[in-house]
């Protein structure tokens, strides 16, 4: 049994309204909790907030929703149902990878179609290959879902359990990349199922191959984009909070917390002194350890994960060729990650993801015009370029951006563009990322499950930590359940999971006066 909050938790004040406070907010208020969430920005949504620039509506975040059974849960905690607030339009396919060669491959979630498209690509050998290695994907994530995925953890001892034993069995303590060549043998389709290690900030030749439920959640599960935006999922979230009696406080960044003793009294803003029960802590984990005032020794320091570089422009034109997402791999791969995570080099040879969310909701853009957000993985500023170095870097290495693409075949790309914004390294430490990157600490052995920074904090009695930064990790479906679990952490209780795809009972509302 996983510790919990002691005392009094009847009035909660959640720090962010990003999707883990969020989360957070829905789970509190479905366990009969009053909860008041602040946040420092004018909207909801943290990591995955909006810009308007000239009638294109900006995500400046996720790009795409898996497990959408996941936030379900948070909406059926208040009586909602996520599909009431958002429309989700399944991608089909869910990827399209374009390599150095000039081949292209659509990947698709469904296992009928997917095989057939690798028949046509590699050939009978790994399209049955492809059944073995899903079949494999699928095994870890339920060996994972329940007690990996989705538990809190107080000791590395709580891993000792049959589910660990079958984890063993299925080659999840071995890595990721000798998993998938196991069942793949052409080298391109190994990237398919492998560049999502770079979402753990680990190469695929070292990450865990227990990580490869990424590619699950990414290859498997379904891939779906929601009408309006990814930022219409927060804006929801917030809704149906709103709607279940959380107050929220917009524009107010917290200073400091008042204390007595080991507990938290009050959360206070530039604007007020909001008293509480307890708190969840969402913002990145140093701003949070110098809330609380106290950071907790680690045998060795946080490693984080690559940062990134992100074009958003809007254009007059686009390019048929492109998907909804589009992977665009460049000739290297070892050599990319060698960069990415080692020598703090930026990509030689970019491996970049291309997505055009007007392909599926064009009202994201005015009419006759079109969205495209670019990204390029770059070293964090831990090991590459400081942010210092981005200001003066940033304008080189978007127009060298551009001209690479110009020779990936979207030719007049540069002229194209009305509208755009540039997102580097010194925007993320602008914006208080740890190492500027939104991807925060890498998924190492060291820094996985029992060993990542926990949503407990030692000296502090009624304060729980919640986001990428804690307990599971970096995704979204893993910050919806670390909101999950630190709210379980002050109910004392777990809120029941539901199965992919099951129909979700809902409870009856709580009516507050």
């Amino acid at each position: 049994m996983s510790r919990t909050v002691a005392g009094r938790t009847d009035h909660v004040v959640v720090v962010g309204a990003g999707l883990a406070g969020l989360s957070a907010a829905l789970h509190l208020l479905g366990a009969g909790r009053r909860v008041t969430v602040v946040e420092r920005d004018a909207q909801p949504g943290g990591r995955a907030g909006r810009i308007e620039r000239g009638g294109y509506l900006i995500d400046t975040g996720p790009t795409v929703l898996t497990m959408p059974d996941i936030a379900d849960e948070a909406f059926a905690a208040v009586g909602e149902s996520l599909h009431d607030r958002v429309d989700l339009i399944p991608l089909r396919p869910a990827y399209r990878a374009r390599f150095a060669d000039g081949a292209s491959l659509d990947v698709h979630t469904d296992a009928e179609a997917m095989e057939a498209e690798i028949e046509r690509f590699a050939g009978p050998a790994d399209a049955a290959g492809y059944r073995r290695l899903r079949h494999w994907l699928e095994q870890l994530y339920h060996a994972e879902r329940g007690r990996f995925l989705d538990a809190d953890f107080d000791s590395p001892f709580q891993l000792l359990t049959p589910d660990l034993v079958r984890l063993a069995a299925l080659g999840g303590f071995g890595r990721w990349e000798a998993g998938v060549a196991r069942h793949l043998r052409d080298e391109r389709l190994r990237r398919v199922f492998s560049f999502q290690a770079l979402y753990a900030g680990v190469p695929p030749e070292r990450a865990l191959a227990a990580y490869a439920v990424i590619a699950y959640m990414d290859t498997v599960a379904g891939v779906w984009f929601p009408r309006g935006g990814m930022h219409a999922l927060p804006r929801a979230m917030a809704d149906a909070a709103e709607a279940a009696g959380a107050r929220f406080r917009y524009g107010q960044p917290v200073v400091r917390l008042e204390r007595t003793g080991e507990r938290v009294t009050a959360v206070v803003t530039e604007e007020e002194r909001i008293a509480c029960d307890a708190v969840v802590l969402t913002p990145e984990l140093p701003v949070t350890y110098a809330l609380l005032g106290r950071t907790p020794r680690r045998p060795a320091r946080l490693r984080h994960a690559p940062s990134a570089v992100v074009l958003h422009a809007g254009c007059d034109r686009t390019w048929p060729e492109l998907g909804h997402h589009t992977l665009s791999f460049g000739r290297a791969w070892r050599r990319t990650f060698r960069e990415l995570t080692r020598t703090g080099a930026v990509m030689s040879d970019p491996s970049l993801l291309i997505t055009r969310p007007t392909a599926t909701d064009p009202s994201l853009a005015p009419p006759g015009r079109h969205l495209h957000y670019v990204l390029a993985p770059c070293p964090n500023t831990d090991i590459g370029p400081s942010a210092a170095d981005w200001h003066d870097l940033a304008p080189r290495y978007r127009d060298s951006l551009l001209r690479e693409l110009e020779r990936r075949g979207l030719a007049g790309i540069a002229a194209s563009i009305e509208e755009e914004c540039l997102v580097t390294p010194a925007d993320w430490t602008r914006q208080q990322h740890a190492a500027g990157t939104p991807f925060s600490a890498a998924h190492t052995f060291a820094q996985t499950g029992p060993f990542r920074p926990r949503n407990l904090v030692r000296g502090t009695a009624n304060a729980v930590l919640a986001g990428c930064g804690t307990t599971p990790g970096v995704g979204v479906p893993p910050v919806l359940l670390s909101g999950r679990l630190a709210a379980a952490r002050i109910t004392g209780g777990t809120p029941a999971r539901t199965a992919p795809g099951a129909p979700i009972a809902r409870p009856a509302r709580e009516v507050r006066s």
